[in-house]
């Protein structure tokens, strides 16, 4: 039950004030859209997302051990954030 929280835990804090979360909001905006609607089609897309996201961890990790995936991710993440820090500026 702790990994399932903590999975749970870090995608929700990861999706507030996202893009996608974004665009869901705007979506929900439109009189003329069900909020129902939106709530299904984004939910039902993130599940497909996440799906994905899990299939192509499960093969990674049969080719790549786990603390090697951490470490090329940390290092991507670092990246991206060093990038938007410095295109930031401009």
């Amino acid at each position: 039950m702790k990994s399932l929280f903590t999975v749970f835990l870090s995608v929700f804090v990861a999706e507030l004030g996202d893009k996608t979360q974004v665009a869901t909001l705007l979506f929900a905006t439109d009189p003329s859209v069900s909020r129902f609607g939106v709530f299904i089609a984004s939910s039902g897309a993130l599940a497909l997302s996440s799906l994905i996201a899990v299939l192509i961890g499960a093969g990674l990790s049969r080719v790549v051990s786990p603390s090697t995936l951490k470490i090329v991710a940390g290092i991507g993440f670092t990246v991206i954030g060093v990038w938007m820090l410095a295109t930031s500026r401009s």
